[in-house]
């Protein structure tokens, strides 16, 4: 259900006169869920002039799907994997997704034990949307969006190896980088590991 809005008081409202084409709708789609989409598109194009450009890009597809959405799941989610999709097909035009560095930086396995150490949320964000491109999509897609190996593979066209070893090299990146700000002088770390904290932030 949605909160009381103007013109619908119902999600299924909402979606009937989307699906009827009303402007009115659009607009209070947009409005609702901008903000939330803007930052998943920034997570993965980092840019955000970019991120802007992909999210109105990926509303217009909302718009055009909308007789796809069958109401039997959440609409947040369905407009949330657009986004997704929307982000990949940037960065694959573009080319910043294969962007790696040198294996012979991340020759150790992440440190899982260490990964139970949290962070603060806006260190977090700011130090992932520091990460290759590579990675850092593949973070995402697995962290966030909970795809499996096979399923990132097959939407990057790459192996499930591959996939497998950029995000083992994403978290090694991620933990070198929190361990620096865990050595700062009066840093006080929280009680949730750093993917958790970062799942948490990204989904609200």
């Amino acid at each position: 259900m949605l909160r009381l809005i103007p013109f619908f008081t119902t999600e299924s409202q909402l979606i009937a006169a989307l699906k009827r084409g009303e402007s009115r709708a659009h607009k209070v789609v947009y409005e609702r869920f901008a903000g939330k989409m803007l930052a998943v598109c920034t997570r993965y194009c980092a840019n955000r002039a970019d991120a802007e450009e992909v999210m109105l890009d990926g509303f217009m597809r909302v718009f055009e799907k909308i007789d796809q959405f069958r109401e039997d799941g959440s609409f947040e989610g369905w407009i949330r994997r657009i986004m997704v999709t929307e982000s990949l097909m940037f960065l694959r035009k573009t080319k910043q997704w294969r962007q790696e560095i040198s294996i012979d930086e991340t020759t150790v396995e992440p440190d899982y034990e260490w990964a139970d150490t949290a962070v603060n949320e806006n260190d977090l964000l700011r130090i992932v949307n520091q990460l290759p491109d590579g990675y850092r999509t593949i973070f995402n897609l697995y962290a966030i969006e909970g795809y499996a190996h096979a399923e990132i593979a097959q939407m990057l066209g790459i192996s499930e190896g591959t996939s497998k070893s950029q995000l083992s090299r994403a978290r090694i990146l991620l933990q070198t980088s929190l361990k620096k700000l865990e050595q700062e002088p009066g840093r006080r770390l929280q009680t949730e590991t750093y993917e958790k904290t970062y799942r948490n932030t990204a989904n609200r």
